[in-house]
């Protein structure tokens, strides 16, 4: 029904991830209100490899009274890991960030369907009313069971109209199942937050009392991908899903909303949010990893749900990071970042921006590493523009170096135990807002925050750990021998970097040929009358020895 495209929808993404062994099709009957987040939280709370996740496909999905949905579930298919976020973005791993800084720049409008898939079921009028219709047809997940109070739709691109300009927006904002025709949705009202609650404002300050949106449940990846992104104000999210592809994404007409939605999608729940009630919403476990409590948010009056004959329903998995959700931001933001610092700031010598993710849901912590003997003007300078990038993010900003892997929180604590003087190396700057987290008890409306320079101030000895040489043949032997598997820790061993020299590398190489006694006759050699033990010594280089 739906005119040609460049583009997978979600059918033809899940052919893909299948096809690289990505997913787990689970066929035994699983409880949605308790079973099935829980089920794919165990790939990433059980000691896993963020490589191990796969996408997980439920096809048997019954709920807490026994009852049976015709509908699969499908969690993780977006972003489980990096491997599904590149299938996704049709992209290998190493050319998203180019793949996202060319669709900013060269968006492409959408192009208007008259028939799309997304439509070919359509429920409106009474068959959203009673037990068993309307959204409560859908199999849509708890979350965090023992703490959400309601299902609640995650993995939604949530579609409003600037009521001034037309400009439609496309966020990602969590909604909660409250009636077979009524939900609640939650839009970020601080500052830097949702683009539909700007929408919701202006609708108010114009006296209208209903906002048209549309809630779209399993989007085309490349529109999928949009949907949690920051765009600036006034950006449509379509446009830049076109980019992403590099050909226009098909929308179609919404039936009962003067909206345009995706033609491929699997679900969409059309309605009016209303301007002047709010009603409680919550708790639920949201991404910033603590129990978001009960708050007053906006209702939606659902007029309409249209559907493929055969939807997938799709479900995020969110709350303590990592997530699938924290995965999605973070191989989008990273790059972003670094092309502020590179591109915008000209900082020389950043190689590369991380943003922590476990626990911390990459907002609290960022970590930018640096060439060696980068200028610390320049350090201080990247500091300062990581902070500032995002009003969310940047709590704790430190600044490493390249032998210090930003996903080890081991390693970053080395780094500031010994290359950090508190004295000199450390800033803390005031007036930060709190950004996305929970409420403050004490209500204080600003946090400040911490800036670490944890490079090395001059060359230091290599890590103590054998060489990677050494370690990978001690491997072979381990596996040879049967002993349990491993789950290698970074680092997991030495390299040469820092303050180390030729010769004590040929000094190295004789002691493991089992030549130290060689060692001994050089070092003889060089015997030295009235010195302090623990002096330091420099061996000559080998031309001057002889």
């Amino acid at each position: 029904m739906t005119e040609k495209r460049a583009y997978p929808d979600l059918h033809e993404h899940l052919d893909a991830l299948r096809a690289k062994g990505l997913v787990h099709t689970i066929d035994r009957p699983i409880d949605k209100d308790s079973e099935l987040h829980p089920l794919v939280r165990w790939q990433f709370v059980g000691g896993m490899a963020e490589s191990e996740r796969k996408a997980f496909l439920f096809t048997n999905v019954v709920d807490g009274r026994g009852r049976k949905y015709s509908m699969p579930v499908l969690v993780g298919a977006i972003a489980a890991n990096r491997d599904i976020y590149a299938v996704g973005m049709g992209v290998p791993l190493e050319k998203i960030p180019a793949t996202w800084d060319h669709a900013v720049a060269h968006p492409i409008a959408p192009r208007v369907v008259e028939r799309a898939v997304c439509q070919e079921v359509i429920l409106e009028g009474a068959a959203l009313q009673g037990e068993g219709n309307g959204l409560d047809r859908l199999p849509i997940p708890i979350s965090t069971p023992g703490f959400d109070a309601a299902p609640t739709l995650t993995a939604t691109n949530v579609i409003t109209c600037d009521p001034e300009t037309g400009v439609q927006n496309m966020g990602t904002y969590r909604a909660a199942l409250k009636a077979t025709d009524r939900l609640v949705v939650r839009m970020a009202t601080r500052v830097g937050g949702a683009g539909g609650y700007q929408h919701y404002l202006k609708h108010q300050q114009k006296g209208e009392k209903w906002m048209p949106c549309a809630i779209v449940l399993g989007c085309p990846p490349c529109v999928a991908f949009v949907g949690p992104q920051k765009m600036p104000i006034g950006v449509d999210e379509f446009t830049v899903a076109g980019g992403l592809v590099g050909a226009p994404i098909n929308v179609v007409k919404a039936r009962t909303v003067d909206l345009l939605v995706p033609a491929e999608a699997e679900i969409v729940i059309e309605g009016f949010i209303d301007t002047e009630y709010c009603e409680p919403e919550a708790p639920f476990g949201e991404s910033h990893g603590h129990i978001a409590l009960e708050e007053f948010n906006m209702p939606m009056r659902v007029t309409a749900i249209t559907h493929r004959r055969n939807p997938i329903v799709l479900s995020y998995i969110s709350q303590v990071t990592p997530s699938e959700s924290s995965v999605m931001k973070r191989v989008a933001y990273e790059p972003l970042f670094l092309s502020h610092l590179r591109g915008v700031l000209g900082i020389k010598g950043v190689k590369h921006v991380s943003l922590h993710e476990p626990l911390t849901a990459l907002r609290r912590v960022v970590l930018v590493t640096y060439e060696q003997g980068t200028q610390r003007s320049e350090i201080w300078r990247g500091l300062y523009g990581a902070a500032a990038f995002k009003s969310d993010t940047g709590k704790i900003c430190v600044a490493v170096n390249d032998d210090v892997h930003p996903d080890n929180a081991d390693g970053l604590l080395w780094a500031i135990s010994y290359r950090a003087n508190p004295a000199e190396d450390i800033q803390i700057l005031g007036h930060r807002g709190l950004g996305h987290g929970p409420r403050r008890e004490h209500g204080k409306k600003e946090d400040a925050t911490l800036l670490i320079d944890a490079t090395m101030k001059e060359p230091m000895p290599p890590l103590a750990l054998p060489k990677e040489e050494y370690m990978a043949r001690a491997r072979s032997i381990w596996a040879v021998c049967g002993l349990p598997p491993l789950r290698p820790q970074l680092p997991w061993h030495g390299s040469v970097v820092g303050d180390w020299l030729p010769e004590w590398d040929e000094a190295a190489k004789r002691a493991v040929l089992g030549r130290y006694l060689e060692n001994g006759l050089i070092s003889a050699a060089q015997r030295k009358k009235g010195v302090k033990p623990e002096t330091k010594f420099r061996p000559p280089a080998k031309g001057e020895r002889e």
